[in-house]
């Protein structure tokens, strides 16, 4: 008879075992504020701005929402955040949240930041990963000319070799390292020399084991069928795939522009239809994990318990090497703790860096956690309820 699989994401106790009292009592006021649409829309205005004035609302920001969802300033900080999260059996993917840092100087500055994540994540056990985003490395305007297939002026072929040597040698520095490396999903129309990229450094380094993962985003109507040809491509020439799943982050930018420019939306017609592709993409991969690699990156219950399920019910091991759960820092504790307790691989997207540089990554979480209809409200209630259960 086959053996039923425990696990539950109600659990608190579990799921906010490594948070103080008084951590918990923040976590409730820092959600309570994000669940006000009009205070989020005015710290998106105001914040910005405040920290271009000099204005010091830098403690302020760091002790509220940049606590909540960044490791750190810098690497140093991060560490110390993941050696935390490895008492509790949650790993790490280490993200140097800089974005918008533009011009070949930043892009030259960025590379040897990730390498020194890469070289201080081997020897650490409990950061299996590191994630780069390809246009923290590139101009925006020269991958939308790449995507369009528009023919590159000398100057312009140099640059782009140049954006594939700074990859190259972050790619280089992972394999040697044995650390994964997560390649970020762009927005649909700079998307081409990204999957092209991550396709080009699969081949390379994922003949023995999986490095490199491209992302693929579920809530574009075509990317579940491209995940099926990158299965077949990877088979035909001889490397494991490694794919990481996730629902997707620039849908509203995604249906304004194609409105504007009269071209069909790349984008689900809605949640329903995301949601069947994301599962339909965890069943495709969760069959085939002898043959490729799955990053389960999502804050979806029932998505996350199907691929726990489908790993158990093929009688594999939980911990299988071919199979990684995610969640971002400061959400969805419910889901990370309660599978790292079960004996899954779960780690925490741990974006770190200077508070005014990572600013456009927490506004759009604070903006994210606003706009997921019922996401602020189960993570209050997560967490009123285990503040009951403590009586605090």
């Amino acid at each position: 008879m086959e053996k039923q699989l425990s696990i539950s994401f109600e659990n608190t106790a579990i799921a906010f075992e490594s948070k103080t009292d008084k951590a918990l009592k923040k976590a409730d006021f820092l959600f309570s504020s994000i669940g006000k649409p009009w205070l989020v829309k005015l710290g998106a205005t105001v914040t910005p701005l405040a920290l271009k004035l000099g204005l010091p609302v830098k403690g302020l920001i760091r002790n509220t929402i940049f606590s909540q969802f960044c490791g750190g300033e810098n690497l140093q900080e991060a560490a110390q955040a993941a050696t935390q999260l490895g008492k509790f059996h949650v790993g790490v993917v280490l993200d140097y949240g800089v974005e918008a840092m533009e011009g070949e100087e930043n892009y030259d500055h960025a590379v040897p930041e990730f390498i020194r994540a890469i070289e201080y994540a081997a020897g650490n056990h409990n950061i299996p990963f590191i994630a780069i985003k390809v246009t923290g490395f590139a101009r925006f305007s020269l991958l939308e000319k790449i995507h369009g297939g528009e023919t590159l002026t000398q100057e312009e072929g140099a640059e782009y070799g140049r954006v594939r040597n700074r990859i190259l040698s972050i790619a280089t520095a992972a394999a040697k390292h044995k650390i994964g490396l997560l390649i970020d999903a762009e927005e649909s129309w700079i998307q081409q020399p990204v999957d092209d990229l991550a396709d080009e450094l699969m081949a390379q380094f994922n003949k023995q084991q999986v490095i490199v993962y491209n992302t693929f985003q579920m809530y574009r109507h075509d990317r579940l069928d491209y995940l099926k040809k990158s299965f077949e491509k990877a088979q035909q020439q001889g490397y494991l795939l490694g794919a990481k799943l996730v629902r997707g982050a620039y849908m509203e930018k995604e249906r304004k522009r194609a409105e504007e420019m009269g071209y069909p939306s790349p984008i689900q017609p809605n949640k329903e239809a995301t949601d069947r592709d994301y599962d339909a993409a965890v069943k495709f991969c969760m069959e085939r994990v002898d043959k490729l690699a799955v990053f389960v990156g999502t804050h979806n219950e029932q998505s996350s318990m199907l691929a726990a399920s489908l790993l158990h019910q093929q009688e594999l091991p939980h911990n299988h090497s071919h199979v990684s759960f995610s969640q971002l820092l400061g959400m969805s504790d419910n889901i990370t703790f309660n599978l790292a307790h079960a004996g899954y691989h779960v780690s925490k997207y741990l974006p770190y860096g200077p508070v005014k540089d990572v600013m456009p990554y927490l506004l759009r979480r604070a903006q994210e956690n606003t706009s997921i209809s019922g996401q602020v409200g189960r993570e209050l209630g997560l967490i009123r309820r285990e503040r009951k259960r403590r009586g605090i």
